[in-house]
């Protein structure tokens, strides 16, 4: 294995409503991952088809503690360093510095969590990369707007993005707009705070929400230009590249099809247009975008620095639909399982090989730095007697991805800025709600029905990490 570049950022990654808890400490207004049950009502409230727009006794609701990084981020940034984490991507949650989404004065004791927080990163040498929006729309706002329905949204997130950055200037150098904000098409509650009525034209309110999102995003980057000189903005996407099922020329285009309709927000966020097909698609399914002037001169000179991404696994496709719907991944749904790929125990696809394409994919397509944000293993881990915790399959997982990443680099030649594995402490899962798919190097002592101690410890794949950072990734062994 060759080195990774000396300033390559290690780390990992979370996200504020699966580890922070504290829901209702500190000021911090409801948002719509709190209202997102465990259970068999979690798929139907994160698609927007089950309206919830508060919290009842009948459901458990596992973000409102997850593991309760709000009162332990101390102890948890000193594990990171432990590790040798040159980066920490997390994220804010809006209402915690809004409470109700657009509030004319921010919550200072939100502000100060974070404060603290960055400042704690920065005594170990740990750079923050910060998620604006990770699947958090304020109550309040979608009470009052509908969520990104409405354009209005536009101002209150521009307002929230002002705050931050004039308070962060200089503790928080890298930003990203959106969490895979491809997901609005796949879970529009989760991702957008949608949700529709009987009759409702669900794909033209999907699209409309989506320009509405692309403009936001496009502000926010112009915004932290000039506020933070220096700062450096990505988008974010769920990657992963999509297969034809066999060499018929049908499912070679069906891939196509699926690759450049996950790349639609990217398109437009890097290079600042809609591109003609998407104009032509929702042409023919006769949507039609409400636009405001200066919309197409504001994502043209609001494009991105750089492009970040989830990777968990690559996507198969074919016409042939009784193949279709027997594979499942990150909220992706409708594919077809792939032949020649392991699968998780939550049945997700293998695919070290696969971030590599991916990779290349999305360096063709956009000539900017890539970031890689978000990879991990799911699993089910096991505590021993002694309390020990052998997870070989999370080392084997990721293992091979970043021997993949390093070919991209000194084979490819593309420009990578850093690698944060998805989850470095257990969390709650955004998808099924639960503790027991862990994806840490450190397990949290907490079980699906909420019950544990929270008490942290390191598993195997917490040294073997830290091996990997201290050798720049030469030491994979």
């Amino acid at each position: 294995m060759g080195r990774f570049p000396k300033d390559f950022l290690w780390g990992g990654a979370t996200a504020a409503n699966q580890c922070e808890g504290a829901y209702n400490e500190g000021g911090r207004g409801l948002s719509s991952v709190d209202v997102v049950p465990f259970g068999p009502d979690r798929f139907p409230v994160a698609m927007g088809t089950l309206k919830m727009l508060s919290c009842d006794a009948g459901h458990f609701y596992p973000s409102h503690e997850a593991i309760d990084m709000y009162h332990h981020y101390k102890e948890d940034i000193a594990l990171f360093a432990e590790m040798g984490f040159k980066c920490y991507r997390l994220s804010i949650a809006w209402t915690r510095i809004l409470p109700h989404g657009d509030d004319a004065e921010p919550n200072e004791e939100g502000l100060k969590f974070y404060e603290s927080l960055f400042d704690e990163c920065h005594k170990y040498g740990i750079e923050p990369l910060v998620t604006l929006c990770h699947f958090d729309t304020p109550i309040a706002l979608i009470q009052k707007y509908g969520g990104w329905k409405d354009r209005r949204m536009v101002d209150a997130y521009t307002h929230y993005c002002e705050v931050l950055f004039r308070r962060f200037a200089g503790k928080v150098k890298y930003w990203l707009t959106f969490n895979e904000i491809n997901m609005l098409l796949h879970m529009p509650f989760m991702g957008a705070g949608l949700l529709f009525e009987p009759g409702e034209n669900v794909l033209q309110t999907k699209y409309q929400a989506a320009h509405h999102e692309l403009v936001a995003s496009a502000k926010a980057v112009q915004l932290a230009h000039r506020l933070m000189p220096g700062a450096m903005v990505g988008c974010m996407l769920a990657a992963g590249q999509y297969y034809p099922r066999t060499c018929a020329p049908a499912d070679v285009q069906a891939a196509a099809d699926a690759d450049r309709d996950n790349y639609f927000f990217i398109d437009v966020q890097s290079r600042g247009e809609y591109p003609v097909w998407a104009k032509k698609k929702m042409e023919r399914a006769g949507i039609q975008l409400r636009m405001e002037p200066g919309d197409e001169a504001l994502l043209k000179e609001g494009v991105v620095d750089f492009i970040s991404f989830s990777y968990y696994s690559s996507r198969c496709i074919t016409v042939d639909k009784t193949l279709l719907g027997d594979a499942d991944g990150n909220a992706v749904t409708g594919a077809a399982r792939n032949p020649y790929l392991k699968t998780s125990e939550w049945g997700w696809a293998i695919d070290p090989v696969g971030l590599r394409v991916t990779m290349n994919s999305l360096y063709d397509r956009y000539q900017k730095p890539l970031f890689v944000v978000e990879n991990g293993l799911g699993a089910v881990d096991t505590v021993e007697p002694d309390g020990s915790i052998h997870d070989s399959y999370r080392i084997d997982y990721l293992r091979a991805h970043i021997e993949q990443m390093e070919k991209a680099i000194h084979e490819d030649g593309l420009p990578l800025m850093g690698y944060t594995t998805w989850g470095p402490i257990d969390l709650v899962s955004a998808s099924t709600g639960e503790m027991k798919k862990r994806y840490g190097f450190i397990y949290v002592d907490k079980d699906n029905d909420g019950s544990g101690t929270l008490k942290r410890s390191r598993k195997d794949s917490f040294y073997w990490y830290k091996k990997v950072i201290a050798s720049d990734g030469e030491d994979l062994a």
